[in-house]
């Protein structure tokens, strides 16, 4: 590694951080977070997580259990000086714990297995900013689902409190904790019934968008699995179901802020699913109907011209970057509820992998100004670790550029990138490492990690990039209309402003869903 990177500096003038210092970390450490002020660490490993604190890299509390492993855990901050942790154990089981008081207590299992036979494994958890809400992709006997809590977390907060009160941290397992709500389930999007493409042209346009997209889903398996026999097709449907992506949203367009709702809360979350063109989005706080098992309706639809492959939200929310089959890149805009820009790399090797927003926020004195003319900027990561970089938005010509280049060998490809929003108060970067499989405790099943530490105060190579962008004015209306007819009034503005761009999308898009409507009814009448 140190090789490499003396070859690349030499190559490229790039500058190269030195490691500062390196520890030991616990025995399988499989999975590490950092909380979101940078003062704790979070680690997953064989018999449960354990919280370390940043600075002087201490372990401070643990919760441990028999033959359990950690694989994926995340941290972030609930109140002051407490933090929620969602983990998944190797066995498909999330649960949702919380820091206080220099002990780990368990609030909640995801999904408690009651049956051997059915039993469910959750393949993604993720808790929103603050923790009130949580989304798990539930996988069980081939079937698939996503499932959306709302988390108590005042409730738990005093909860908290009262365990810490008996003063003995043991005894927290006598607490009942408040439970989570389940406020939203929704499946995939299912092909028509009998087969037939009839729904296809009902007049109900959103109908129409989830069975086409049940349709082309179901059409593309079939085709990728024609090569095998009935039995070999049933074990891949079971091994490999349709992943989704979810991304909980601030208050923006169609969705405002809830008045009963705090400042900087979730009010929606968008899903889509592997194989799916539609980014769906579901309301958070709409009153549960009196079929609870019910599956919801989404709220909005946006509808796209290719397979959806990965995505990405802006800081602020107001921005969802799709990646697209056929290396499309579209970028929606929630103010308007329509693309702000679909961008083609023509580069013959883009297919994509992941996407990341680079905020960017203008420094503009007139705010109107917002409204019309809005940059975007994106890192694209292709499968075959080429990045790119875009630039785009309304009233800016779209631009892109090769960032690096195709690593000749594939144990060069990155393995980790990120946009730090944050630099002018980044001071350290942590990297979990893993021993060598040639190792011979590696052989005698014990994987050895540690924990290496770059800081970034010291050298002078960071100075150059230090920044610190205030809020745009865009994201301050985001966060803080104060009523209704605010919302509804920034809404007409941004609809009315782009009326002309909104009308040509559209029809494109509609095109698009014509043509592929009609390349269906063919394969289906052939």
């Amino acid at each position: 590694m140190e090789a490499t990177c003396r070859s690349e500096t030499s190559r490229n003038k790039t500058p190269t951080l030195e490691l500062s210092s390196a520890t030991q970390l616990p025995e399988s450490t499989n999975c590490m977070a950092c909380s979101e002020d940078g003062r704790y660490l979070s680690l997953g490993h064989s018999g449960g997580l354990s919280v370390w604190c940043a600075s002087s890299l201490i372990c401070v509390a643990e919760w441990l259990k028999d033959r359990l492993e950690m694989t994926s855990v995340q941290m972030i901050c609930m109140a002051e000086s407490t933090y929620l942790l969602g983990s998944i154990d190797d066995m498909g089981v999330a649960r949702v714990f919380a820091y206080h008081s220099e002990a780990i207590h368990l609030l909640s299992v995801i999904n408690i297995m009651e049956d051997i036979n059915q039993r469910s494994i959750c393949l993604t958890f993720e808790l929103s900013k603050g923790g009130n809400y949580g989304a798990a992709s539930i996988s069980c006997n081939g079937a698939v689902w996503l499932d959306v809590y709302h988390f108590p977390t005042e409730a738990w907060r005093k909860e908290l409190e009262m365990a810490v009160s008996q003063q003995d941290p043991n005894l927290s397992g006598d607490v009942k904790w408040s439970p989570a709500a389940l406020v939203i389930k929704t499946r995939p999007p299912k092909t028509p019934a009998d087969g037939s493409l009839e729904v296809l042209q009902t007049a109900d346009i959103l109908t129409h968008c989830l069975a086409l997209d049940g349709h082309t889903s179901s059409h593309h398996q079939e085709e990728e699995q024609s090569y095998n026999t009935d039995a070999e097709k049933a074990k891949e449907t079971n091994d490999h179901p349709r992943r989704c992506t979810q991304h909980f949203l601030l208050p923006c367009g169609q969705f405002p802020s809830n008045s009963k709702a705090k400042s900087g809360l979730p009010v929606s979350v968008c899903v889509w699913w592997s194989g799916s063109h539609n980014l769906l989005h579901y309301c958070l706080h709409k009153v549960p109907k009196n079929k609870p098992d019910m599956e919801p309706l989404p709220d909005v639809l946006c509808p796209n011209a290719n397979e959806i492959v990965c995505s990405a939200v802006s800081r602020c929310t107001c921005f969802i970057a799709l990646g697209l089959s056929n290396a499309l890149v579209c970028v929606w805009d929630r103010h308007s509820g329509s693309p702000l820009s679909v961008v083609s790399m023509l580069a013959a090797e883009s297919v994509f992998s992941r996407l990341h927003f680079v905020d960017y926020w203008p420094l503009s004195a007139d705010d109107s100004q917002t409204f019309t003319t809005v940059e975007i900027h994106l890192m694209v990561v292709c499968k075959n670790g080429v990045i790119h970089t875009v630039t785009t938005g309304r009233g800016t010509e779209s631009c892109t550029m090769q960032l690096t280049e195709r690593p000749e060998d594939s144990g060069d490809l990155p393995t980790i990138t990120a946009s730090v929003s944050f630099l002018q108060g980044l001071h350290a970067l942590f990297i979990r490492g893993d021993q060598e499989p040639s190792c011979s405790a590696f052989a005698n099943g014990q994987c050895q990690s540690q924990l290496f530490i770059f800081h970034f105060g010291k050298p002078d190579i960071m100075k150059q990039y230090n920044v610190s962008l205030p809020d745009s004015p865009q994201q301050q209306n985001a966060l803080n209309f104060d009523t209704l007819d605010d919302s509804c009034n920034l809404y007409l503005q941004q609809r009315a402003l782009s009326v002309d761009e909104r009308n040509k999308t559209l029809t494109q898009t509609w095109k698009k869903l014509q043509e592929t409507a009609e390349m269906l009814q063919q394969r289906h009448g052939s």
